[in-house]
């Protein structure tokens, strides 16, 4: 059982389910809200980051690319301690059950009314476990040929936010583009760094991922844009919205951000970029969490009633 917890990955939990607090949130300040929704929201997220997590450790470990020039733990695979065999059944069997609660969500948030959003989504959610799947694993995974910034950004930053909201209010709200463009670019940032961190065993294994093309220099400029821009949409959301001076509580995670590229900027040594996965993203969850308590600000006498 330690080494399945150590496959999943849990560190990467937190921020996968940032852009459904967000989005769930946000819906609840416009007097729309189901617990339902939410909990099935949050379970098919977990299911997809941690297929997504199982799935790299087959692919990576099959391919030869987690070996003894990779920093940071070793992967289930690359160590022994869980056979290819046995992951490539654990994929399938999180498949199953991620598919089961997305099915659970589509009919909680539309039931027998909104067909074709019911398909829409059913849709959404296949694409997104063959994509959680395809990043490494296949001759054509796409991990390898630099699109898993594209992935993360879409399914958990724009889809996610976006998604969850719309089950809640069947519209589209144009503002709620800005967080989930913040939370997006986020995920983005932790990915990045572990190929910051990974660029040069993957570059010796064969892993094109977006640093390994555009070298490590240009990777730092392209992470301090997505960090800083995060920041900086999330403010203009805050000012759009209109927030009080005490609902910019947010801002507290930006602190540790702000920690986060001082020492990206110092940083000479890649391998060293390991401790600062965890930083970025415990502090998206953060600014996340915040974010979400500042939505709901005007409407505490609705939490009373909720709860």
């Amino acid at each position: 059982m330690k080494h399945w917890i150590q496959a999943a990955r849990l560190r990467t939990l937190p921020l996968s389910v940032s852009g459904i607090l967000v989005g769930s949130f946000y819906a609840m300040s416009q007097a729309m809200f189901n617990w339902k929704i939410v909990i099935f929201a949050l379970l098919t997220t977990l299911g997809l980051q941690i297929l997504s997590n199982f799935a790299n450790d087959y692919g990576d470990g099959v391919k030869g690319t987690d070996n003894e020039d990779r920093v940071g733990p070793k992967r289930a695979i690359q160590s022994g301690v869980i056979t290819p065999k046995d992951m490539k059944l654990a994929m399938a069997l999180t498949s199953f059950i991620t598919l089961g609660f997305a099915l659970l969500l589509i009919y909680f948030a539309f039931k027998e009314r909104y067909l074709i959003y019911s398909l829409v989504f059913f849709v959404l959610g296949i694409l997104a476990i063959a994509s959680a799947i395809r990043y490494t694993v296949g001759k054509g995974a796409y991990g390898y040929r630099g699109y898993g910034d594209v992935f993360v950004f879409v399914f958990f930053g724009i889809v996610s936010t976006f998604g969850v909201y719309f089950m809640f209010s069947k519209t589209i709200d144009v503002l709620l583009f800005l967080p989930a463009t913040a939370i997006g670019f986020l995920s983005v940032a932790v990915l990045n760094l572990n190929n910051m961190r990974d660029e040069a065993s993957d570059r010796k294994a064969g892993k094109n991922t977006l640093v390994v093309q555009m070298g490590g220099a240009k990777a730092k400029i392209y992470h301090y844009f997505l960090v800083v821009s995060a920041m900086i949409l999330v403010l203009v959301f805050a000012f759009l919205n209109g927030f009080h001076f005490d609902q910019y509580l947010f801002v507290v995670a930006y602190f540790p951000l702000i920690s986060h590229l001082m020492s990206v900027h110092r940083n000479k040594e890649p391998r060293l970029l390991d401790s600062e996965l965890k930083k970025v993203a415990l502090s998206t969850f953060l600014l996340a969490v915040l974010l979400s308590l500042s939505l709901i600000f005007f409407i505490s006498d609705m939490i009373v009633t909720y709860i």
